[in-house]
């Protein structure tokens, strides 16, 4: 299982995805709030290169705060 810790990282800094989406265009990566919405809300089915680099530009910060990965039961 992926778990996404942006929610988490967004709260520790205060930010909303309103902030978050003014961060990535000032990056000079502009990301939309539908889909910056979906990865907060963990309802995604997948994520691009592109859009982990912008976050991870804007908010200086690593992948690996953003998402893990998490062995499923068996």
């Amino acid at each position: 299982m992926i778990k996404v810790h942006l929610s988490r990282l967004m709260g520790e800094r205060r930010l909303k995805i309103a902030d978050l989406e003014r961060l990535t265009k000032e990056a000079g990566n502009g990301l939309h709030r539908n889909g910056i919405t979906k990865l907060y809300n963990e309802r995604t089915d997948g994520v691009k290169f592109e859009t982990l680099n912008a976050i991870c530009k804007a908010l200086d910060c690593r992948v690996e705060d953003i998402i893990e990965y998490i062995p499923d039961e068996t």
